[in-house]
């Protein structure tokens, strides 16, 4: 075992990549576990092996990655679930989801506080509260389902609350399998209680296809789709992140934005360039991540979502961004809602659609304490505030003017994307140079400009600007949804089968 508790029988290969080793342990766990996926679907399916096999398999496993990658800090994982199981058999169910969700979020934060500074960051390559982070997520996203379904009456419930709400307390197996499985141990995505059970018990495919063959049997299949489509795709995506990862992190490093030299003889031009460069390459690690995360639990049989219009299996349960809309967004708020989608659910589902006061400010909050201690998050966070209320006033004074024509609406959109895009490369840097020294000198070295402009522009702009004559009805927004921005729209997604793909994300 290596210093940060992994192990280091991938240190050659690590060295001649030049990447950390955690990085390449993370990676070959990922790959083997695409593998094992296949063989855990093929070999346990549910008509060959009782579902209680199928949950051990998939804890131990998931245990094992979890000491390949992170050694003796696996204790954290385990430690989490155990106690909010505790919790969750010992509490009344009408409190289940308050104790839980601050025992759960409070444990985080002890984690996270004893990786940054008992152990002065030298963790944070192997970054084991990533991990903690989910299963944070899981735990308490559980608890208020459970409370949905044990304590509340239907009435009080909406559409995806009845949806996932949990009947009756989980068993300790399947509690561990849930949260500790191979497919999401090392980063997810999340994930319901109900969907992960119905999966294991091969309940999932059975309300898709019953769905499917209302249409016609040649446009339809009958029986479990394939996933192998939708794997090799994500493999060739995960392929080319790993790619760009590996040229664009060495020729353009996101440290060389505060270095006093650039600073003092590049052009503002060429220092937004390379700005946006520099956080662009910072983006695929998390493409593949998530991406890769999201293949090894297709390849169990695990995401399915029905067919779409032309009668090809859906496999985007859980798909936790849209890497095309987050490159070209032409809005803070379509950038957020395309990033880590996931995270932003469960931000709906346990805090904004429940909070009885001010639920966005309290959704960044929550947002802000679960990323971590590191006070470049909260800059990122706070900046990035400002920066959606900003681009929000301007959006609704501006934008009705350039919908005149299809040449000044492109011009708009080109325009919107290029300010979107140094913006987020702007608000996201303390979050990758996460101290406070290198946080505030990055901000310090653009005269917090950007900060400025949008506090001047929430100011001075209108709240409510008049609509022009000209502006057609489906262009409009309402205030609601512009509210909702970071949290809405996806509810429908996960039970509808002939709906396009539209994923909202939220900055990570």
């Amino acid at each position: 075992m290596g210093s940060s508790g992994g192990s280091e029988l991938l240190l050659p290969l690590s060295e001649r990549l030049r990447l950390p080793v955690e990085q390449v342990n993370f990676a070959m766990c990922q790959l083997f576990g695409l593998f094992a996926a296949f063989l855990f679907r093929n070999y346990l399916h549910p008509s060959k092996t009782n579902h209680i096999i199928r949950h051990v398999v998939a804890t131990l496993l998931g245990l094992h990655f979890a000491f390949f990658c992170f050694g003796r800090y696996t204790v954290y994982f385990v430690g989490e679930v155990i106690l909010l199981y505790c919790v969750m058999v010992t509490v009344h169910i009408k409190q289940i989801h308050k104790y839980s969700f601050l025992i759960a979020m409070a444990y985080l934060t002890m984690c996270q506080i004893i990786r940054v500074y008992w152990f002065a960051g030298e963790e944070r390559s192997a970054d084991f509260s990533g991990p903690l982070m989910v299963i944070t997520q899981k735990v308490t996203k559980l608890a208020f389902e459970l409370h949905d379904g044990l304590a509340r009456d239907e009435s009080e419930l909406n559409a995806s609350q009845k949806r996932l709400a949990v009947r009756q307390i989980p068993r300790i197996l399947e509690y561990l399998s849930y949260n500790l499985n191979f497919m999401g141990i090392l980063a997810g995505p999340l994930n319901s209680y109900n969907d992960y059970i119905s999966f294991i018990e091969g309940r999932n495919f059975v309300v898709k296809n019953h769905l499917a063959k209302e249409k016609k049997s040649d446009q339809w299949p009958p029986n479990e789709p394939s996933s192998l489509g939708a794997v090799g795709c994500k493999i060739l995506i995960c392929s080319v992140c790993v790619f760009m990862h590996l040229y664009l992190l060495d020729v353009f490093p996101i440290s060389y934005n505060t270095d006093n030299t650039f600073i003092a003889t590049a052009s503002i031009p060429v220092r937004l360039l390379y700005l946006y460069i520099s956080t662009l390459a910072c983006r695929p690690k998390y493409y593949f991540a998530w991406t890769i995360a999201d293949a090894v639990n297709n390849a169990a049989g695990f995401g399915f979502t029905g067919y779409d219009s032309r009668g090809k299996p859906r496999w985007d349960l859980f798909s936790n961004l849209n890497i095309v809309k987050v490159e070209f967004a032409t809005s803070m708020k379509m950038f957020i809602d395309n990033w880590n989608i996931q995270t932003a659910l469960w931000l709906k589902e346990v805090c904004y659609d429940r909070c009885p006061f001010n639920p966005t400010l309290s959704t960044f909050l929550l947002s802000a304490i679960w990323h971590g201690v590191f006070p470049g998050y909260y800059f990122t966070f706070i900046t990035g505030t400002f920066m959606t209320l900003a681009a929000r006033a301007v959006r609704n004074n501006l934008r009705p003017y350039f919908l005149v024509s299809p040449t000044c609406k492109t011009f708009y959109d080109v325009m919107t994307w290029a300010t979107t895009q140094v913006v987020v490369s702007y608000t996201v840097v303390p979050f990758v140079l996460p101290f406070l020294s290198s946080s505030f000198k990055f901000y310090r070295t653009w005269y917090f400009s950007l900060h400025i402009i949008a506090v001047v522009l929430i100011l001075v702009l209108p709240k409510k600007p008049k609509s022009t004559p000209r502006e057609p009805q489906k262009f409009q927004m309402t205030k609601q949804s512009m509210i909702l921005h970071h949290c809405n729209g996806q509810q429908n997604r996960r039970v509808l089968v002939d709906t396009n793909q539209n994923h909202p994300t939220r900055i990570d």
